[in-house]
């Protein structure tokens, strides 16, 4: 693809290895991109058997998550404009396996890096290795946060931080999302949800509406998400 200016400098500040790369490099990396385009509601990775590359996202929003055996989901993290989606590669690492799906939450543009090109980088410069290591480590103890409030914190208080989340994301305080989604997101019941969220709007904490979930009082539900 040809790589416009503005979309170069994205690249330049976006991808931190780039400037250690000299031209040749710099030059087989542009040639390697390809820009893609994902609509809502699309699934990018089913699984580990896909290994397209490593994604850059330029604009949209996705998040990955992993599914039970008995079919729960549970969200892992999101990624937003300018983001590096490491685990879509996941097969250019060694020793690491797992069933992992991302899903496109807002229509999104990405930049894909394949991995055959990824890894040729990753074998010639240091720079690249130390970019691809700081993202994994970062990723892993986004999980390892995921996985100990799953275990130890109530749910009150998860669903607390969910809708608080929510509310940033969107800018708003009316959270456009279903209880079944809610549950997806936080791998339970849409029961389970639903009872809690009864619970914070006798308590004053929310409104519920059909397909719609206003906050009323955002300060005692940051004082419960604490």
């Amino acid at each position: 693809m040809s790589v416009q200016q503005e979309d170069l400098a994205f690249l330049h500040d976006k991808l931190s290895f780039f400037r250690e790369l000299d031209a040749k490099q710099q030059l087989s990396l542009q040639q390697a991109l390809v820009m893609k385009h994902f609509n809502k509601g699309e699934i990018m990775q089913g699984g580990a058997e896909n290994c397209s590359g490593l994604f850059l996202i330029y604009k949209g929003q996705i998040r990955t998550y992993i599914i039970s055996e008995s079919g729960k989901e549970i969200t892992l993290y999101r990624l937003f404009d300018g983001d590096v989606c490491i685990f879509s590669a996941s097969c250019m690492m060694k020793n690491i396996a797992f069933e992992l799906h991302i899903e496109v939450e807002k229509d999104t543009q990405a930049y894909l890096i394949p991995t055959s090109a990824i890894k040729k980088l990753s074998s010639e410069s240091l720079p690249v290795q130390i970019f691809i290591n700081n993202i994994l480590t970062r990723r892993f103890s986004e999980l390892v946060w995921i996985m100990e409030q799953a275990l130890f914190a109530s749910f009150d208080k998860r669903l607390a931080q969910f809708l608080l989340e929510m509310s940033d994301i969107d800018a708003s305080d009316v959270l456009l999302i279903t209880h079944e989604k809610i549950a997806n997101h936080l791998g339970t019941a849409r029961e389970v949800v639903t009872r809690m969220l009864k619970y914070f709007q006798n308590i004053g904490l929310v409104k519920l509406d059909r397909g719609s979930i206003r906050i009323i009082d955002k300060e005692k539900l940051e004082e419960l998400a604490c």
